[in-house]
């Protein structure tokens, strides 16, 4: 340990011991003695601080302190003693991405890619406030609890500012020739985040590859191959990159800074297939886009525990409005839900959910009374971009939930159309007990189980009971009833109320893209598939976003083998809602049927990290491990697969629905006779979907099976009429 150094930051820290040194610094692990608490000081080398000085040293770092991300290693403190220059970091249990490359070679695509979206994240924030990195490296990320973090903000810019803006000084190369940019080893005066984002590929090819994108025996030869030799392709070096990848990083690694991607974001979505073509080609945005908003559960205020249906409800009716809106990103409700009574802080939530914006609020009703606090909050900083506080009648609930949409749409600076402004005003009833009812019937719809479609097809009966002519509340009959005859319990009974609830909601609200959507489902299950389109497709006219009308569309294309289609829809619905693991892992399935075996695995990708990430807030939802465990086994996990699919079985051992999906996973891993007991209890105990059951490709391994066989005997004799 350097004496003079102790003593110089003796009255603030005291060094313990040394934790590894570089071209520029050394580290030592330290004890903060004013805070009380373990720090990392990094401490530049004499020579780089006397070129540097200490007054150019503090004002770059000082602009890095003030960044502020999740995925940036934050800045404690800096100063200058005794002739040294020195940062004070936290300390950052984990390890370094250049250790974990030198001890596994190649980091898999998947991890791949989280790891370099949370980076690129980081780059945006800072390049937003003009902060550029300049020597983005594997030695400068930290890795921690399978997130990547950025170190070393503002140390390039200091550097690069004392070197006059050449390559070399005091034999220290400024960005690392493996890494840098040709802009910045040319010497360019002006470096903007385009150059972090070309090293920032260099980094992902040797992560994907663990090869470096450009080689040589010096550091001269290295950077000279950047102006002289073709930008190299990662498929001739890991041959399963997806297409995708490879297009992004030859953008990403254009010579001239010009060719690149606009922003670093943008490169980190081009790595991924987030934007799917939709059949009528029309734009519905991409995941993380700038425009993204999270609506999280608002927070009962109430004396009455009952107010959480209402306060729930409430954020729920939020999200349906904002969804309608085409330039807008919105989390589905049950991604954003999963943060219910949570203290997540919101910077984690943005990253998790990758949005730009939440939304987060509480509600208190006391008898006709309403006290509702909203605020829109900036996930990059935590920062309050609107909030407002409604003190007014119960019965301005519609104003207010109006208000709220349109304060959110003007802060975010998005345009809308008319026909967009007229879907967030519509009011749906004038009674506000209905109402009610109606926000209670949702919050029980949602979670997809047989007893809670009937509390929920209660409480949509009760609410017409109050307004006969709420057309939303016949809608919800009609699905409730659409759903526990699929699912459930495949009586006449239920497929006929399912019928005339849409046809009531129809009748009332031809206007309304939810009335269309629900006919189409009803309809579908009765065999009429001609009649059952066109009201899917009336449907998406209304609301192009209406992720329930894809589904469901793409869903009774499935149904009855018409499998092109199907892509097609189910593609509508994941640009839709790129977070909702069931549509994506059934697009997968679709893919496979139509003979497009990349998409396929690549849409199974997408699908497992969904569920995965779902069950890591909601580790007892059956439903994405039995979707999880189908893509698993797609991408050869067929251990943990099973293992998933068990422990699904497990949790809900005699739901219908879950056993018929058990079956198709057990099919799927060649496990027949267990299949074959899963599809029959399923059958015995409600699932009446034999459409489904006849045209499901995940069953084929089931087919030849003496059980299996004896099932299909036993399909009502009026299941061709009514289409079962």
């Amino acid at each position: 340990m350097h004496k003079g150094l102790e003593d110089a930051l003796a009255t603030s820290y005291r060094l313990d011991r040394e934790l590894g040194r570089g071209g520029m610094a050394t580290v030592y692990l330290a004890h903060d003695i004013r805070h009380n608490r373990r720090v990392a000081v990094k401490v530049l080398h004499p020579d780089l601080s006397h070129s540097i000085g200490p007054d150019r040293f503090l004002r770059e770092i000082q602009l890095a302190a003030q960044l502020n991300h999740p995925h940036i290693v934050p800045l404690f403190d800096s100063g200058g003693a005794g002739g040294f220059l020195y940062y004070v970091m936290p300390v950052v249990e984990g390890e370094t991405l250049r250790d974990r490359l030198l001890r596994d070679g190649q980091i898999p695509l998947e991890e791949s890619l989280n790891l370099i979206r949370g980076i690129a994240s980081a780059l945006d924030y800072a390049h937003r406030q003009n902060i550029v990195h300049r020597d983005i490296k594997p030695e400068n990320v930290m890795l921690q609890d399978g997130e990547a973090v950025v170190m070393d903000f503002g140390i390039g810019k200091a550097v690069s500012v004392a070197a006059g803006d050449t390559l070399t000084q005091t034999g220290m190369v400024v960005g690392t020739p493996a890494y840098v940019s040709p802009e910045q080893a040319a010497g360019e005066t002006r470096i903007d985040g385009r150059s972090d984002q070309y090293s920032l590929a260099c980094v992902l090819f040797e992560m994907l590859s663990g090869r470096k994108p450009f080689t040589g025996p010096t550091a001269q030869s290295v950077i000279s191959k950047r102006f002289t030799d073709p930008v190299p392709s990662i498929r001739a070096v890991f041959e399963s990159a997806p297409e995708e990848v490879e297009n992004a990083l030859l953008k990403a690694l254009s010579r001239d800074a010009s060719d690149r991607f606009v922003t670093t974001v943008e490169f980190a979505r081009a790595l991924v297939a987030t934007h799917m073509s939709t059949p009528d080609g029309s734009p519905l945005g991409q995941a993380g886009s700038a425009k993204s908003i999270a609506v999280l559960p608002f927070t009962n205020m109430s004396a009455d525990p009952e107010g959480d249906f209402f306060a729930d409800g409430i954020a729920d009716e939020i999200i349906t409005a904002l969804s309608k809106v085409k330039a807008l990103r919105v989390v589905s409700r049950t991604s954003s839900f999963t943060f219910k009574g949570k203290n997540d802080d919101i910077r984690e939530i943005g990253r998790k959910l990758q949005v730009s914006t939440i939304l987060e609020g509480s509600i208190r009703k006391a008898g006709k009374r309403l006290r509702l606090n909203a605020q829109l909050v900036s996930t990059s900083d935590s920062s309050q971009l609107w909030a407002e506080r409604y003190d007014r009648e119960l019965e301005d609930v519609f104003a207010i939930q109006d208000e709220i949409a349109s304060s959110i749409v003007a802060a975010l600076r998005v345009v809308l159309t008319e026909d967009e402004k007229k879907a967030i005003e519509q009011v749906p009833t004038t009674n506000i007990d209905a109402y009610e009812y109606y926000l209670r019937g949702r919050q029980f719809f949602h979670q997809h189980r047989r007893r809670s479609h009937e509390f929920a097809r209660q409480l949509f009966e009760r609410a017409i009971e109050l307004d006969p002519g709420y057309a939303l509340a016949h809608s919800g009959v009609a699905d409730c009833c659409s759903f526990l005859y699929q699912y459930f319990d495949a009586s006449e009974a239920n497929l006929n109320k399912a019928i005339s609830a849409s046809r009531r909601a129809l009748d009332l609200a031809p206007q309304l893209a939810e009335s269309h959507a629900s006919a189409g489902l009803a309809i579908s299950l009765t065999g009429k598939f001609d009649e059952a389109e066109k009201e899917f497709e009336e449907a998406m006219r209304l609301n192009p976003k209406s992720f329930e009308a894809a589904y469901f569309y793409a869903r009774a294309c499935m149904a009855v083998g018409k499998n092109v289609d199907a892509v097609q829809w189910y593609e509508r619905a994941v640009a839709v809602r790129p977070d909702d693991f069931a549509a994506m892992m059934l697009l997968g399935n679709s893919y496979a049927s139509v003979g497009r075996p990349e998409d396929s695995i690549k849409a199974m990708r997408r699908a497992y990290d969904a569920a995965r990430k779902h069950l890591e807030l909601n580790p007892d939802n059956p439903r994405a491990l039995y979707m999880g465990a189908a893509c698993l086994i797609e991408l050869g996990e067929r251990d943990k697969a099973l293992d998933w699919t068990r422990r699904a079985e497990a949790m809900e051992p005699d739901d219908p629905s879950v056993l018929y999906n058990i079956a198709c996973d057990y099919s799927m891993l060649d496990m027949p006779k267990e299949g074959v007991a899963a599809l029959t209890k399923s059958i015995n105990n409600g699932f009446g979907h034999w459409k489904w059951i006849e045209h499901d490709t995940t069953l084929n391994n089931l087919r030849n099976e003496p059980g299996f066989i004896e099932l299909l005997a036993r399909k009502p004799a009026d299941a061709a009429s009514l289409g079962a």
